[in-house]
């Protein structure tokens, strides 16, 4: 793995928009290059730096994480779906007059239905992509909310689909119970996935 790799593959694992990760690249590439000019190899500096994502935790530890309001994360909910409904009862619309000028066959009769799932499907599958993506939906971006690992990296793909079983299983009330009374304010397969959400950084200190 070459030092440039190497540095990407950290930067991989902080949450996406915080000025912590030019930071860090700097950090590191200065580190990496004045370790090679003194003539040691690069894989001994690698090793020494240790895993990607561990190096990245490090990094991370001097940032508090607050858990995010309660009310927030709801309004955040909300939000989202209210853009999820939006675009999937614009295609509802958009199909209706299609059936209406007789483009298409007996699509009336199972357009509720239509709008039903895809307004699920699109809201787990556009929550997965966002919080994986950047770690916040649009709702979360606008309440302040980020979503991270426990250690305060970014979260796994799988991290991001875990986290929306419980829309799929229809006991996302039953999960949100657990909020009020965990010591990080976490839903259940929030503990199961070890994520959680937490408000917007304010203030970052780099490690020596």
């Amino acid at each position: 793995m070459t030092g440039d790799l190497y540095v990407q593959s950290v930067i991989d694992h902080i949450p996406e928009g915080l000025s912590l990760r030019d930071q860090i690249a700097m950090e590191l590439r200065a580190h990496i290059a004045e370790r090679t000019t003194l003539g040691q190899p690069l894989d001994q500096i690698l090793g020494q730096l240790g895993d990607p994502q561990r190096l990245a935790a490090s990094y991370l530890a001097s940032v508090l994480l607050t858990p995010a309001p309660i009310f927030a994360r709801l309004v955040a909910k909300v939000i989202d779906a209210a853009i999820v409904c939006l675009i999937s009862g614009g295609i509802a619309i958009m199909l209706y007059l299609a059936w209406r000028a007789k483009f298409l066959g007996d699509v009336f009769f199972w357009l509720p239905a239509f709008c039903i799932l895809a307004s699920i499907l699109g809201f787990v599958a556009y929550t997965v992509y966002a919080e994986y993506r950047f770690g916040r939906t649009l709702g979360k971006k606008l309440m302040g909310i980020r979503v991270v690992r426990e250690n305060g990296t970014r979260i796994s793909l799988g991290q991001a689909l875990l986290r929306q079983l419980p829309f799929f299983g229809q006991f996302f009330f039953i999960d949100a119970l657990f909020v009020p009374f965990t010591e990080k304010r976490q839903r259940a397969f929030e503990l199961i996935t070890k994520t959680r959400a937490v408000a917007a950084v304010l203030g970052l200190v780099l490690l020596a």
